[in-house]
């Protein structure tokens, strides 16, 4: 029978206590070494480096979830021609406090208990009920249960661990009878979680954190192999970046490139490299940093970001402050 796991795409980036690592940690608790792949799309997802790093094969992706883009096309044709009347307006407002108030479900501090709490899982039920009544089944749903239809059709067969949306969950377990949910309840977050959380929040800076206490934790880490020490590096010089020291940022990143051992997480490469030609740039090494933004272009994988990073400095210097 297919084991329904969560998935919050890029929310694992935010959450200490469940993120990448912890999907990981809760794969390799259950004795798991492959794992379904029907959900997001997305090519940067956060689990397509953590859960081969970890040494867990995804299966079916591409295969399994239907493409349904067109369907969020529908979805803003339909709130277009609705906004242009009052009774519209009002069935669009509906429909955005459903979604408010399932964003602030999620934005509050997840664990793996919490992930899949009955006051989870009825939070999302509620969303997509209170959709259906504002915009009714169709495009205002994303044409959710034709979408479940097909997927639960798909996985019907399927045995072992299925990484589908958390918000897809419910509907789910209402089309697969025989789908069960993982235990996680028990599962408490360990040193893989750890780091990952560690090097999520590094990459992700806010105007009041404390830079040197968060670039004094990174450079004490050896690294796992979710979260190696060229990441931690890497994230270090992104740090000192940050604060304009450009000597210390480029030691880091350096370091960072001479630690790719080749069997790292598929985006650390792109990242290394592309912020080390930013720090090349800044330093006035100008035939250095477009050797290493081509170095990037010229990698069988770098996350988009890292691309038009290193596009946009093969045309133009980096400076700091921008």
């Amino acid at each position: 029978m297919p084991i329904l796991y969560p998935d919050l795409g890029d929310l694992l980036r935010l959450h200490p206590q469940f993120n990448a690592g912890t999907v990981a940690e809760a794969l390799r608790a259950a004795g798991l070494r492959e794992l379904w792949w029907a959900s997001s799309d997305d090519a940067d997802h956060p689990l397509r480096d953590a859960l081969p790093a970890a040494g867990i094969t995804l299966r079916g992706e591409g295969e399994l979830a239907p493409d349904w883009r067109w369907a969020d096309t529908e979805r803003a044709q339909l709130e277009a021609f609705l906004s242009q009347y009052p009774q519209g307006r009002e069935r669009l407002r509906a429909a955005g406090a459903a979604e408010a108030a399932l964003s602030a479900l999620l934005s509050l501090p997840l664990t793996p208990e919490r992930v899949l709490s009955p006051e989870m899982l009825a939070g999302v039920r509620a969303y997509h009920e209170a959709t259906r009544a504002a915009l009714d089944e169709g495009p205002g749903t994303r044409w959710q249960a034709r979408r479940l239809g097909e997927l639960a059709a798909r996985l019907g067969s399927l045995e072992g661990a299925v990484l589908v949306p958390l918000d897809d969950l419910p509907g789910l377990l209402e089309h697969l009878p025989t789908a069960a949910l993982p235990d996680l309840g028990s599962l408490v977050p360990g040193e893989t979680s750890r780091l990952r959380a560690l090097a999520d929040r590094a990459w992700q800076l806010r105007e009041d954190d404390d830079l040197p206490a968060l670039f004094a934790a990174l450079t004490r880490e050896a690294g796992d192999a979710v979260t190696p020490l060229a990441e931690l590096r890497a994230a270090a010089g992104g740090l000192a970046l940050a604060a304009g020291e450009l000597s210390e940022a480029r030691m880091q990143l350096e370091a960072a490139a001479h630690a790719l051992r080749g069997d790292e997480p598929r985006s650390l490469p792109g990242l290394v490299l592309v912020r080390l030609g930013q720090v090349r740039d800044a330093q006035g090494d100008r035939d250095l940093a477009l050797r290493t933004y081509r170095a990037v272009l010229a990698l069988t994988y770098a996350p988009e970001v890292a691309l038009e990073t290193a596009r946009s400095g093969l045309d133009t210097p980096f400076g700091l402050g921008e």
